[in-house]
């Protein structure tokens, strides 16, 4: 499978999945993992081969809306070919007409009067006006007005947090990216105060999935080697004094029994093991919910 079409499917079953985190560490050999924290699941994965397009193209390039594209990303042999992957057709990423309360835009560099704020681009046929004075060329999200003049020029509208449309809208708002050096920098560079509290690896040398039930959890950490096996991407972390990955792990889990080939790609191993865990993942978080909203 060539670098764009990989990238294709990686794209697509993040947004298939609905999870918002992506986060990419460096290896000999690409490992991919995924984090679910609520609504949120992190996949990290490195290989020589994808090394720019994975920083360049999924990060930022297919994340961004269409219309901003331009603003952002100059011409780089890197994303030569990038605008011939298919579009992932992502909930946040409106049509011109499409109507939504919150969207994604620019800092135009127009000039406005003291005190009225700044123009944004949203990709909308008129552009909107925003309630804070900000730096031309700042990416923002705008939360537009209930209510609009159609007869006026211009619409208007207010900034929010980036997660607000999540958070306060129940929209999927798409993914963000974190770096990692390591694998063992997955565990030790936690974004999460107290760290995961259930953590999954994935092999074919694991306990078979089906006879498995996930215990309650908060942050939940999946993990997925490359063709090699987790076992490469321990080897290849000189910060673990270990041998067998399984030991890393709260749960060791063979996510496709009695599979039909000798290896499973890591695009083939997310779809199909997150597949088979979604229903998992949905029961043992909703426990914890409930049982927090009953305290």
């Amino acid at each position: 499978m060539n670098k764009g079409k990989m990238l294709r499917v990686l794209k697509g079953n993040l947004m298939v999945l609905g999870r918002k985190d992506t986060l990419v560490f460096s290896s000999p050999e690409y490992c991919s993992i995924l984090n679910v924290h609520s609504e949120s699941l992190r996949i990290i994965f490195r290989s020589p081969l994808f090394a720019n397009m994975i920083r360049w193209g999924l990060n930022c390039f297919s994340y961004s809306n269409r219309y901003l594209r331009k603003w952002f990303f100059p011409k780089h042999q890197d994303l030569q070919y990038a605008g011939l992957l298919n579009p992932l057709d992502s909930p946040h990423h409106m049509r011109i007409d499409e109507e939504s309360d919150y969207r994604e835009g620019i800092v135009l560099d127009r000039p406005t009067k003291q005190g009225q704020g700044s123009l944004v681009n949203c990709g909308m046929r008129k552009d909107v006006r925003i309630d804070k004075q900000l730096q031309s060329g700042l990416r923002v999200t705008v939360q537009l007005n209930e209510t609009q003049k159609q007869e006026s020029r211009i619409y208007k509208g207010v900034v929010v947090a980036p997660h607000v449309p999540r958070t306060e809208g129940g929209l999927y708002w798409g993914y963000t990216v974190r770096l990692a050096s390591c694998l063992s920098a997955v565990f030790t560079e936690s974004p999460y105060k107290e760290g995961y509290d259930l953590t999954v690896g994935t092999s074919e040398k694991g306990s078979n999935m089906d006879q498995t039930t996930l215990t309650p959890f908060k942050h939940l950490l999946v993990v997925f080697g490359g063709l090699q096996g987790l076992e490469a991407s321990v080897d290849a972390d000189q910060n673990l004094d270990v041998t067998d990955p399984s030991v890393l792990f709260d749960i060791y889990l063979d996510t496709c029994p009695g599979q039909g080939s000798r290896t499973i790609r890591t695009e083939e191993a997310i779809l199909i093991s997150m597949a088979g865990l979604r229903q998992k993942i949905t029961t043992a978080f909703s426990e914890v919910s409930t049982g927090s909203s009953s305290n």
